[in-house]
């Protein structure tokens, strides 16, 4: 699952412990291991072998330079969501042409720049949408190549807003609208070159039952499109979850299964026979489950305040750094990087310097009895870590680290505090 574990009382991750990064770095710190990264890259790619298939990596997730770079010279495909994003894969060394680009509201500069890069394929989300690009690769002289996103209408059973297949959602097209949608591409756009069928339900889905109802039903649409229009893809999609809460404690490799938990073997298990029927090249699209366990945020005990009611650990990483606590009532493993006695524990909560009351890592929460001075690790970091990080209260952005066996490089240097104003002007 991860390379994170103790070592003789030192928190390692592979063979480094992480002390030596957060007393040379400084905090809040973002480390990656490069190793758990690779795993469960390959072990998705294992486990669909038996499909026409690429696994393409959704950059939303954790976007730095170096670790799209490790995805590209692994052969993975990527999956945007902006022109900001695309650019990224292109500087990383990605290829344009194996990038698939999503989003509701992609702009005329956006859907320019993606056509100048030759990208393999727009998901479009909308009737507008597709005026649009076919208005755009008309006055380019070229044909753009589209799939349009269903909207298959099932119960994702995750947290509201990571929801995406729902009819009440703003991403897809109705199920019921899909083919008219299609037909209306083929006859009135002729700047559009149809080239297959995507969906995605939603994300953290730790079941595999909902995409196993998802494609069973897309399926046959997906059959009827290729049948009609020649479509040449059908991509499902990404969202398979990760553990955020006790398996990293337990140590054992079974705890997903001893508690229902979705697996990679599991996920495609269940979905390739339905695919296989298709012969189709099936897209995959997943962040989270590659990059999400393959990272920590380290931060220091700055204070501990005790009140009447509650104990506080107070930190230097807020939830500028990591929202996800905030935002999703997201949970977060949080280990000392100096192990402590099973008993040197408190119930309290780790909170931020953000003037917010939702500034919080953990409530409520037995954790280490750390100190002043002393370093924690925040688990499952990886993904929706940094890249929804900012500079709410003026507070400079983390520096990121990859971590490859015994040997660190800083991936992305901290923000100092010039950067905070860079391109801002005072009017005469």
């Amino acid at each position: 699952m991860h390379t994170f574990s103790y070592k003789n009382g030192t928190l390692y991750c592979e063979n480094t412990p992480l002390c030596d990064i957060a007393e040379a770095v400084g905090t809040p710190t973002y480390v990656y291991s490069k190793q758990t990264i690779l795993d469960h890259f390959k072990g998705l790619q294992q486990a669909l072998s038996p499909l026409d298939s690429e696994v393409s990596y959704a950059v939303k997730a954790c976007s730095n330079l170096a670790i799209l770079n490790l995805m590209a010279r692994e052969g993975a495909g990527f999956d945007i969501v902006s022109g900001g994003e695309l650019w990224r894969v292109v500087q990383a060394g990605g290829d344009p042409r194996r990038c698939t680009y999503a989003g509701v509201g992609k702009t005329p500069e956006e859907i320019r720049y993606a056509l100048e890069q030759e990208i393999y394929c727009f998901n479009v989300e909308s009737e507008a949408e597709l005026r649009a690009i076919d208005e755009i690769a008309g006055s380019m002289g070229i044909k753009a190549p589209v799939a349009v996103r269903v909207n298959p209408n099932i119960e994702a059973g995750t947290h509201k807003y990571i929801t995406t297949g729902k009819s009440e959602n703003k991403f897809g097209v109705d199920f019921d609208r899909i083919e008219a949608l299609y037909a209306l591409i083929d006859e009135q756009m002729p700047n559009l070159e149809i080239k297959g069928l995507q969906m995605h339900i939603g994300s953290q889905l730790t079941q595999v039952k909902p995409f196993i109802e998802a494609v069973a039903k897309v399926a046959p649409l997906a059959a009827r499109l290729k049948e009609r229009y020649g479509i040449r893809f059908f991509s499902i999609g990404g969202g398979i979850g990760i553990v955020y809460d006790g398996a990293l404690a337990s140590g054992s490799p079974d705890w997903w299964e001893h508690n229902h938990q979705l697996t990679i073997d599991a996920y495609a298990d269940s979905l390739v026979p339905l695919l296989q029927p298709l012969g189709l090249r099936i897209l995959v699209e997943p962040g989270r489950v590659i990059v999400g366990n393959a990272g920590v945020m380290l931060t220091q005990c700055l204070y501990e305040k005790k009140g009447d009611a509650k104990t506080f650990k107070i930190v230097d990483a807020g939830m500028n750094d990591l929202i996800r606590p905030a935002l999703y009532e997201g949970h977060h493993e949080i280990w000392p990087l100096q192990q402590h006695d099973d008993q040197d524990t408190v119930v309290a909560d780790i909170v931020g310097p953000i003037c917010e009351s939702g500034d919080f890592l953990a409530q409520n929460r037995t954790v280490a009895d750390v100190q002043q001075g002393e370093y924690l690790a925040v688990f499952s970091a990886g993904a929706y870590g940094f890249s929804m990080s900012s500079n709410y209260n003026s507070r400079p952005m983390a520096a990121e680290v990859l971590v490859d066996g015994s040997n660190w490089t800083v991936i992305r240097s901290r923000q100092s505090l010039e950067d905070l104003v860079r391109g801002e002007i005072i009017p005469e």
